[in-house]
Parts: structure tokens; sequence; C-alpha cells
């Protein structure tokens, strides 16, 4: 085939494999709810899977490895043949790359029955996979700019296996190197993608609303010492968690990242929640750093769970979540613009960020703030299901939407 399009035309099978977002988002959506739903009430104690891991284990991991790990792959199949000008995985190629995934998710739920081995396997083969399939595009087509991201993407999967390993050996993995290393990479990946595509969207969105202050263009000199910080900051935090000198990296990075943050003149796009929603989530990447490292100083402060939050929910959480909903309405010839039913997903993500922080600042309350902050994850991605489900399900069409 000469073209995408051709290729797409030429599929006769469903249409959600007809581009990599639309299984991997829809299956990311509907996991983390699904998700959510049997975790809350195993916090209470009412319900118990049939998984090798611990309660908290399991749901750090469904979410860090479970729900990041589809929208990464969704993502990356969908930019990298922008990226590289190569056709883009369709057809069953790209449902068995899905099935894999999806074996992964049974066989962590059910891992009691099986060896831990067998557990990991299943689990690592989609991201593993995944990273061949992105290193043949990248390197098929010159693109040597992004090997920065398969690299990102390998320490990811790394993070997972560890996680397995620190799980089989008895150990609490939801505190383990395994989920620093993974949660460490997925930050690295919004700050490295993110601070391409947010002052890039934004010009965008501005340009075409007449004069005023534009965002500084991306990866400035700025922009890498910035990482760089966050980089070293990270490192630390991953071999180090509780040492002075990690907090001290992570206040850094904070501030760098504040100011970096600022330079994408953000506080212009009230307007347009589809846009202003990117700069939200980022923004949580410096808080989560400063409240880390205010912890790391003055434990009690806030809680090493819900400071890691602000990181986990608020920037993944919602930084995945504008991406999803943006690709979406972009790749299925929709407006680019996020109506009332896009705002809720937006307004209830938001809310359970900050009802899981209050959880921890108000530790009398936390019981029915946990339940407050599940109901709002529920409603972000359930919403997000119901609503784009039906462009994700099926071919684009002239009639537009507004989500």
């Amino acid at each position: 085939m000469s073209s995408t399009a051709e290729q797409m035309r030429a599929w006769s099978g469903p249409a959600i494999l007809t581009y990599g977002f639309r299984p991997f988002f829809f299956g990311a959506a509907v996991w983390a709810t699904l998700a959510m739903v049997l975790w809350v009430p195993m916090l209470s104690g009412h319900l118990t899977l049939p998984t090798a891991f611990d309660p908290v284990s399991w749901h750090a991991h469904e979410f860090l490895f479970g729900y990041v790990s589809a929208v990464v792959a969704g993502f990356l199949l969908t930019a990298v043949p922008n990226w590289t000008g190569r056709l883009p995985i369709v057809g069953w190629p790209l449902g068995g790359l899905f099935l894999l995934w999806l074996m992964g998710r049974i066989a962590v739920a059910v891992s009691i029955y099986l060896p831990a081995f067998v557990v990991a396997l299943a689990d690592l083969a989609m991201p593993v996979t995944l990273g061949l399939v992105i290193a043949r595009e990248i390197v098929a087509g010159k693109n040597w700019r992004n090997l920065i991201v398969l690299a990102i993407l390998g320490i990811f999967a790394l993070g997972n296996a560890v996680f397995h390993w620190e799980a089989a050996a008895g150990d609490y993995a939801a505190q383990g190197y395994g989920l620093r290393l993974g949660l460490g990479a997925g930050l690295m990946m919004v700050a490295v993608i993110g601070g391409r595509i947010v002052p890039s969207f934004t010009r965008n969105w501005l340009v075409r609303r007449g004069a005023g202050r534009l965002p500084t263009p991306p990866m400035q000199r700025f922009d890498k010492v910035a990482l760089s910080s966050l980089f070293a900051g990270l490192v630390l935090w991953v071999a180090l968690p509780g040492h002075l000198v990690t907090g001290a990296a992570l206040v850094l990075a904070g501030v760098l990242h504040i100011v970096r943050l600022a330079r994408w003149a953000g506080y212009r796009t009230g307007a347009e929640p589809l846009v202003a929603v990117l700069h939200i989530a980022y923004a949580f990447l410096p808080l989560g750093a400063l409240a880390i490292g205010a912890e790391i100083f003055w434990p009690g402060s806030l809680g090493t769970a819900p400071a890691q939050h602000l990181w986990m929910a608020g920037v993944i959480g919602l930084m995945t979540l504008a991406v999803m909903t943006r690709a979406t309405l972009g790749h299925t010839g929709q407006a680019l613009a996020a109506g009332p039913a896009t705002l809720s997903i937006y307004g209830a993500m938001v809310f359970a960020v900050l009802a899981r922080v209050a959880a921890g600042v108000w530790p009398s309350e936390a019981d029915w703030l946990h339940i407050v902050a599940g109901l709002g994850w529920i409603g972000a991605f359930g919403g997000f299901a119901a609503v784009y489900g039906a462009l994700l399900l099926r071919l684009p069409t002239k009639k537009r939407i507004r989500g």
C-alpha cells in the first residue's frame, strides 16, 4: 500500500483495528474503570482477587504497568508513523498486540494459580514486543531523534520486570524499586513528549486566536537543563528515596519545571479546555516533585502515598486522559474542541486527585475520601469509554460530535 489511508481502506475487519489508538485507548479506559471498581471494595476488605500480589501492590501495578502501558502503546503506534513516515500497524498484527496486553491483565489477576515467572512473562510480552516494533520503525525510518522515547520505554518495561521480581520475593512491591523505576520512566516520558506537544498545541491554538504572547518554542537550552534536573532527581529517588540529597534534587527539579511551564503561556488557554488541561496536567509534575521533596525533609507533612499520587493520578492520569481525548477527536475527524462531556471527564479526574491527596492531609477522613477519589476516577475513565467509545469503535464519518 502506498499510503496509510489506502492501507486502512484495504482492511475489512473490525474498525477498532484500523489504528493503534483505537483498541489501546478504549481498552485502557475500560480497564482503568474496572480496576477501580474492583479496588474500592478490595480497599474496604469486601473483595479478594486470586492474585499473588498484595492488594495495594495489585492496585499500583495495574494502574502503572497495566493502564499506562496500554495508553503508551496506543500513543506510540499512532505517533511513530508520523515521526518516521512509515505505515502504521493495522489489522490482526495490531489485534495480536492488544491480546498480549489483555493476557497480562488476566495473568496478574489470577496469578495465585500460576508460577511467578509465567505471570511475569505474560505481563511483559506486550511492552517487550511493542519496544521491538518501535525500534524497527525508528531504525527503518532513520528517526534517531526519538531513540530517547524508545530508551524510556525500555526503562519502563524494566521497572515492570523488577516489580514482578520484588512481588515474587514477598516484598511490598508497591513501594519498591520497580514501581519507582516505572513511575520515573513515565514521568520522563511526559516531560519529554509533553515538552514538545504542550507548547506546540498551545501555539497553534493561540495563533488562530490572534495577537498576544505565544509559548517559548520547545526544547530550548533551559528545557534541557530542566529535563536533566528531573532525570537526576528521579534517579536519586529510585535509588535513595529518603535521602536529603534526593529531596533537594526534587525540589530543584520542581522549581525549574514550574518555570518551564510558565514559559508556555498556559494562562491564555482558559477558553479551550482541550488545551488548558495539558497545562494543568503538566503542573502536577513539579507539584509532585515539591511534595515528595518536602516529605523527605519533613516526614509526615503530606505522606508518601498522597504526594506520590500527585504524580501517579495527577501527572500521568490527567495527561493520558488529555492526550487520549485530543488524539481521538483529531484522528476521527472531529472538531478539536472540548464540549461539556469532555470537560466533565477532566473535572472528575482533577476531583479524584484532590480527594486522594486530601485523604493524606486528613487521615481521620481517609476512608470516605478514598471512596470519593475512586468514584471520581471511575467517572473520568468510565466517562471517556462512554463518550469516546463510539468514535473508537467505528470508522470516521462526516458527522461531527462535540465531546
